[in-house]
């Protein structure tokens, strides 16, 4: 069903779809070197997760493309524009949910695009559609500590699709909730990735996760951060989710990841 195809980055790594390109991408905190010299592209409605042991520089990655932290070197182009800071092409679903406790369910969806001015009208119909979409449908006038774990990441990642931004970048989004509830998540969030032909760059600690979810992986090594490996697990979507983590190349992806990041484990 599934054969993972693993290789080594080249010295540049570009794509004529490429939506977001990572050139030369170096972080120093003080004496900290957290990334150094990352070349990537980022392909136009595809799924990609950032993986690596603790502290290589995945969500400082992420947020550097946000704009939401400066590169020491190098720069980030998103549809061929140089990223000075955030963006309305960018949305981020952040690990703490990040949300309002003050502001309803609905607010919270539609706060970017109230932000941006659009209408009460308009921003409502649009909250609404992705309440609806994350199902949260008759939770509109909940307040966030009225919500459980899950519904709260639901709310922002409702939020991020609310803006229409054409990248969303997800910092380990499913980590605080139990199992079962993390694998609904995949399961819609790839529902999601269908619907809405969005591109997402993904962090998570879980190669389970990483393999199930992706259309490609970049293994990061440890600090300083740089691209060790890319691959693509080539998973088969028309498979039911069962039938895919009991497929023998979903494992083996699974286990090939494993072996490569094993003397990094704590």
């Amino acid at each position: 069903m599934s054969q993972a195809a693993l290789r080594q980055p080249p010295a540049t790594e570009a794509t004529n779809d490429a939506i977001v390109e990572v050139r030369g991408v170096s972080k120093i905190y003080g004496d900290v070197e957290a990334l150094r010299n990352i070349e990537l592209s980022f392909a136009r409605g595809k799924l990609t997760t950032l993986l690596g042991p603790s502290g290589c520089g995945k969500t400082t990655l992420l947020k550097i493309i946000a704009g939401l932290v400066p590169a020491t070197s190098g720069e980030i182009r998103v549809n061929d524009r140089v990223v000075t800071g955030p963006g309305p092409e960018r949305a981020f679903v952040f690990q703490d949910f990040a949300l309002m406790p003050w502001a309803t369910v609905m607010r919270n969806v539609g706060f970017g695009l109230e932000l941006r001015g659009v209408r009460e009208a308009e921003r409502k119909r649009v909250a609404q559609h992705y309440i609806d979409q994350v199902g949260l449908s008759g939770f509109e006038n909940k307040y966030p500590h009225e919500l459980s774990g899950g519904m709260k990441q639901r709310v922002g990642i409702a939020r991020a699709f609310a803006v229409d931004a054409d990248v969303l970048l997800m910092d380990e989004p499913f980590s605080a909730v139990d199992e079962q509830n993390r694998r609904k998540f995949q399961e819609d969030l790839l529902k999601l990735v269908e619907i809405e032909k969005k591109t997402f760059l993904f962090v998570t600690h879980s190669i389970e996760e990483a393999v199930y979810v992706s259309d490609r992986i970049v293994l990061l090594s440890p600090r300083p951060g740089r691209v060790s490996q890319i691959i693509d697990p080539k998973i088969d979507r028309t498979a039911t989710p069962d039938e895919i983590r009991r497929d023998p190349g979903y494992l083996d992806t699974v286990e090939n990841i494993w072996d490569g990041l094993r003397h990094y484990a704590e």
